[in-house]
This record gives C-alpha cells, structure tokens and sequence, in this order.
C-alpha cells in the first residue's frame, strides 16, 4: 500500500511520510493459499512487497492504474489515500478490480479499508464482489519499508473477492485468526 502524505480515506486523515506499506506475512500466505500458489499480478506494488507476483506495477514510477488488468489471479493492496497528480484512489482501484473480473474473468482479491458508508463501496463492492472477509485485525499492522513493527491502521481493514469460489475464500480465510465477520 502507498499512502499519500496527507490524503482522507473514508473521512479520516490518513498521516504519513511513508510511501510503501506492504501486507502482513500471514495475509499474502493466505492470498497466495487462494491462488494455488500463483499470483499473476499486483498493480500496486513497492521495491519492499513481499507478495512476489508474476507481474508487478511498481509505485511509484509504474501507475497501475493505467496499466493492463488483463490476468487470471490479481491481487490489490491499494494506496489508501488520493494521489493528488493523477486524482485517483481507492475508487478508482476497487473499479478497476470489479472491471477485471467483469471483463476479464479475474478472480481479484484487495485489501481495503472498511468504509461501507461510501459511493465505492456501494457502487462496485456491494452488488459486484462476491465475498468479504472483515479481517480480525481490526487494526492491522502494515509492514513499513517491508519490515514489521509500523502503527495499526487508522481504520478496519477487509479483503474483498471478486470471483466465483465463494466456498475457496471462505476456506481460506475462514479462520478466526484471519476473518473476523463474512459477508457473502
């Protein structure tokens, strides 16, 4: 995940000079679990992911965003916050998972925060995801410049799934140790 120094996620100011904060250990085992192994791309990726997908677009010098989600197994830690010189963000992320898997078949998995009362949510997780693991972690610790020990999210965090195997993801992610709540 790449955050904007000072950007809003959800109506929260969202703080931070660090630009790379990657997903925790057990959860890219648990994605990589769901994808057998293989993850074909990660459109949001830093020089300090640990996810290690097939393909990688870079942040910040490759804009995933303007890329092709044109593969099979996506996975998606998006910047949380608004990238002011492009004016996209979360929004313009979750879109895209929806489009990929419209488009394209992709079975996409993102790591999002919790913000239910908001247009995108409404508009392409409610209604166009197949599943949603609200994670136990309810303040979960990102790894900062790919090392543990940063501060707990400002906010709740889930992993959303667009895809058919409803009953994989909640086989995988269905531990009490990852999955807090299901929505299915």
């Amino acid at each position: 995940m790449a955050a904007d120094s000072h950007s809003m996620s959800a109506g929260r100011k969202i703080v931070t000079d660090n630009k790379d904060w990657g997903t925790p250990a057990k959860y890219v085992a648990a994605v990589r679990d769901f994808f057998n192994g293989e993850i074909d791309l990660d459109p949001c990726s830093n020089e300090w992911s640990i996810v290690n997908a097939l393909v990688e677009y870079r942040l910040p010098k490759q804009d995933g965003l303007k890329a092709s989600w044109k593969f099979k197994r996506i996975y998606v830690n998006p910047p949380y916050g608004l990238d002011r010189k492009s004016g996209t963000g979360i929004k313009s992320c979750l879109n895209r998972c929806a489009y990929a898997h419209d488009c394209y078949g992709a079975e996409v998995l993102a790591l999002v925060p919790v913000a239910t009362n908001t247009g995108h949510w409404k508009k392409y997780v409610f209604g166009k995801a197949r599943s949603i693991c609200f994670l136990a972690d309810t303040r979960l610790k990102f790894l900062v410049n790919g090392e543990h020990g940063g501060k707990g999210a400002p906010m709740s965090c889930a992993m959303i799934y667009w895809g058919q195997d409803h009953d994989r993801f909640k086989a995988v992610f269905g531990s009490s140790e990852l999955c807090f709540r299901w929505k299915n």
